[in-house]
């Protein structure tokens, strides 16, 4: 019986991402299958929209309680993601409004594929996830490079999302101040406040900081649960999403690209410094619920739909990097002990 226990343990450990967007996207649909309990609709989002910032503050916080405050200084690699995100976002801005203003065949296709197009954009210029730092953590990444990124890019993203918008849809009456300010007040509760609370911990009541430390691996399950919320989110995005299949797919594909290339040329600069994981994962892993509030409260909400995929596609491939991680970890065990019995 122990050696069962410890095989299905084993097996949800292992697999626990996988187990969080299948559990997630199945509540979902079993929801959405049965009329009867879709009058509990509107309690249900409340309580997914106000779990997940609890879990995400829990998650964030336990997080910081591993990392000493010297340790969370710039890097180089942080500047050139910046500028690859920033740069993407504001290249690909002006394109479209270029092109919807000069009457000329590039504006007919921006127009044919606006959607796609904008999609693209808020993959690129989406913030880190949060849970980064619990996943760079669990490949050996620089889990402090991580989080000072997270914060930055999260102040880049107040600053040029607010920029753009007015611009591309004048008529929204969206403002820059309004836009920054509702920006603000959606990521930096999440950011400034668990860092804070961390910190008076670690200084105040440095045994219950010695204590919490013992459990910090929890992180990964809240993690887990948190991504259960997400994928749900997603796939109700998905399902309510009024676009014909072909305006899905190429969302699909817009998202897919943009997850490659986010990943491959983050652990590409990473490398050059010696932080090709940290990099990858931070310009790689996304806030994908920022991601979807951005496309429907400042696009066309279709775009919304975007983070939805790019959730399934960064979350499969941490699933993988964390499996093979997990096979690289046995090898050497294995090898230790087999050193060890010569």
């Amino acid at each position: 019986m122990s050696d069962y226990r410890y095989t299905f343990k084993k097996f949800v450990r292992d697999w626990m991402l996988i187990i969080g967007m299948v559990t997630g996207a199945g509540m979902y649909l079993v929801y959405h299958s049965i009329p009867g309990i879709h009058s509990a609709g509107p309690f249900l989002e409340t309580f997914a929209k106000t779990l997940q910032p609890v879990l995400l503050f829990c998650m964030l916080f336990l997080s910081f309680c591993k990392i000493e405050p010297h340790q969370m200084r710039p890097h180089k690699w942080q500047a050139w993601l910046l500028l690859v995100q920033g740069a993407s976002f504001v290249l690909l801005s002006l394109f479209e409004l270029w092109a919807l203003r000069s009457g000329t065949a590039a504006g007919e296709w921006v127009l044919a594929h606006r959607i796609p197009l904008e999609s693209a954009m808020i993959c690129l210029v989406c913030p880190t996830a949060t849970a980064c730092a619990v996943v760079t953590g669990k490949l050996g990444g620089n889990m402090a490079g991580v989080v000072t990124y997270t914060v930055i890019i999260n102040i880049l993203v107040a600053l040029l999302v607010p920029l753009m918008v007015p611009l591309l849809y004048p008529d929204g009456g969206v403002s820059f101040g309004a836009a920054f300010s509702r920006i603000l007040a959606k990521v930096f509760p999440l950011l400034i406040m668990p860092c804070i609370a961390a910190w008076i911990v670690r200084y105040v009541t440095p045994k219950f900081h010695a204590w919490l430390l013992k459990y910090t691996h929890i992180s990964f399950y809240i993690w887990a649960f948190s991504l259960a919320l997400a994928i749900a989110m997603s796939t109700r995005a998905l399902m309510n999403a009024k676009s014909g299949t072909a305006i899905l797919l190429e969302i699909a594909a817009a998202s897919l690209i943009c997850c490659a290339f986010q990943f491959w040329i983050g652990k590409r600069i990473g490398a050059k410094y010696g932080c090709r994981i940290s990099a990858g994962q931070a310009i790689g892993q996304k806030n994908t619920v920022f991601g979807i509030w951005t496309g429907y409260t400042f696009f066309d909400p279709v775009t919304s739909v975007a983070c939805g995929f790019y959730s399934i596609w960064h979350n499969c491939y941490n699933t993988w990097q964390l499996y093979r991680k997990r096979k690289e970890n046995e090898a050497k065990e294995l090898s230790q002990d087999s050193q060890e019995q010569l």
